[in-house]
């Protein structure tokens, strides 16, 4: 007898149909890549818009409060009456550290725009988190301090005897305290941008 056998034949997979899944993969995974660059970048580009209009915020405010000196009009040749930031240290302190935290605003554009450029790079983002936040602070402090001097001037403490100046030197209260206003809209930019940088160290 002769012995039957029965041959099954699997078809192989051609090298042009393997070739031809590979770069499925590839492109699967170039778009999930894309499209988190594509949302960092977003973020990105926010972050830096933010950062010009907290440089206006604390730049007007270190202006403003800079500006705020007022001589009364009556006086004589010994003695007249005037009042300026620079007679009340915490203004002073106030110009300063608004000062300072505007020429670091500036100074941290051309980081915004690397983390514009990479977006994916979380280096430059780790640092304007940890800058961001002690200026942050600082502007935080400064504008504290000076909101309290403020309400002194308008209200001012009849436990100390400290009698409130701003009936007699209204334009100088009027400027000394919109500055303190622009400091503290410079803080709310402040958390934007904190939140902003942590968000996007987070998300992968």
């Amino acid at each position: 007898m002769k012995n039957e056998s029965t041959v099954i034949n699997v078809p192989a997979e051609s090298s042009s149909a393997m070739k031809g899944k590979a770069p499925l993969i590839g492109v699967a995974k170039d778009h999930t890549t894309s499209g988190s660059g594509g949302y960092k970048r977003g973020l990105s580009i926010f972050d830096f818009l933010l950062r010009l209009a907290a440089i206006i915020a604390a730049s007007v405010a270190a202006g403003t409060m800079f500006t705020s000196d007022e001589t009364l009009p009556f006086f004589t040749q010994f003695l007249q009456f005037e009042a300026g930031y620079d007679d009340l240290p915490t203004y002073q302190f106030f110009v300063i550290a608004m000062s300072i935290v505007s020429g670091y605003l500036l100074l941290s554009l051309p980081i915004s725009v690397v983390t514009i450029v990479r977006p994916l790079a979380t280096a430059p983002r780790l640092l304007l988190l940890v800058l961001d936040t002690a200026a942050l602070a600082f502007n935080m402090a400064a504008a504290s301090s000076a909101a309290a001097i403020s309400y002194l001037a308008h209200n001012g403490n009849q436990n100390t005897n400290w009698l409130p100046i701003c009936q007699q030197f209204g334009d100088f209260c009027l400027k000394s305290s919109g500055a303190v206003v622009y400091s503290f809209v410079a803080v709310v930019f402040f958390t934007i941008l904190v939140v902003l940088s942590g968000v996007a160290l987070k998300r992968h």
